[in-house]
């Protein structure tokens, strides 16, 4: 039997499992994959613009989706926000940033309101805009986030949720990638899982298949938190939040370097898009978590979703009915 939780009763999906809107890399045919597996797919809007977005709405088709944004970047861009609401997506996920501006529209057009957050305060200000469902992501993910664990930090906002807004639902991020990241999630007071490396790392994925063999040749170990991509992309994120990165040539060479790094990104930044376009994984930014030392093939995601579910559910059932006394 699939595991029931407030999560899967709320979004009228089969798995307690959400796709992480991965900018660029969780595209729409990623986001149809999962929703049609039974979780629930999350264009990752992210930084993108427009045309993008449309496009990728487009190749989901008629999937039950849902969408992400970077909260700073949506006050540049606001139209973007509208033009996924007219696609009706199931929920909006607003992350490294104020939600409070953008929680009314989304709303009114009957989308939940997810919000990331990766400490305290931010929990009570998602709180405050009206967050339906709160993801709270450890340090562990790739990608973007701060310094709290998963761990201490998903039973600290269950907490916290228990006591000011129980029907504010709660999901765990970072570091999950398997069945086994997905009961733990549950025992720590979560109502479900926000994946992405291991997403990041499936047939679907809008990502470079070099990328991809070479983060799955490293283990946990490989990746590493800082600023260095940021400033080869121009993207300037809150200095709060850094980016967990595969470990490479061009992080290696700028890490603990930054300020000269920012003086010459400039006139290196042709370079550094030509790596990315050609699946440079030397020369590239490559945003991935430490779960790669959990993963070690590409598979199609319906599996993935599938797998890990019923791993969570095995480790639920029989470990819970070996360990009592």
């Amino acid at each position: 039997m699939p595991l029931r939780t407030r999560l899967t009763e709320r979004l009228a999906i089969r798995h307690p499992i959400l796709l992480a809107p991965m900018s660029t890399t969780a595209g729409g045919r990623l986001a149809a994959a999962v929703s049609g597996a039974g979780g629930l797919g999350l264009l990752g809007g992210g930084a993108r613009d427009a045309e993008w977005l449309e496009q990728e709405f487009g190749l989901a088709g008629n999937a039950r989706i849902g969408c992400g944004f970077i909260t700073w970047v949506l006050e540049k861009q606001p139209h973007v926000l509208d033009l996924a609401l007219a696609h009706a997506p199931v929920a909006t996920m607003l992350a490294f940033g104020d939600p409070t501006p953008f929680a009314p529209a989304i709303h009114a057009a009957g989308s939940l309101l997810i919000c990331m957050v990766h400490n305290m305060a931010h929990t009570r200000q998602a709180l405050t805009a009206g967050a339906d469902i709160i993801v709270a992501q450890g340090t562990e993910a790739g990608g973007h986030g701060a310094v709290r664990t998963t761990m201490t930090l998903v039973p600290e906002v269950a907490d916290l949720l228990a006591r000011d807004s129980a029907d504010t639902l709660l999901v765990a991020a970072g570091g999950i990638a398997d069945g086994r990241g997905l009961a733990a999630a549950l025992m720590l007071g979560a109502d479900g899982v926000l994946i992405g490396s291991r997403f990041w790392a499936s047939e679907e994925a809008n990502a470079h298949p070099n990328f991809q063999r070479t983060a799955l040749a490293r283990d946990g170990d490989g990746t590493v938190r800082g600023v260095t991509v940021d400033i080869a992309w121009g993207m300037d994120f809150p200095p709060e939040f850094t980016g967990r990165v595969l470990r490479n040539a061009l992080v290696e060479r700028w890490y603990g370097r930054e300020d000269e790094h920012r003086k010459q990104a400039e006139g290196l930044r042709q370079d550094f898009f030509a790596a990315l376009a050609a699946g440079n994984a030397d020369e590239a930014g490559i945003n991935v978590g430490e779960a790669i030392g959990l993963m070690d093939r590409v598979q199609p995601a319906a599996k993935i979703v599938v797998d890990i579910a019923n791993e969570a559910e095995t480790l639920l059932r029989d470990r819970a009915t070996k360990m009592i006394l």
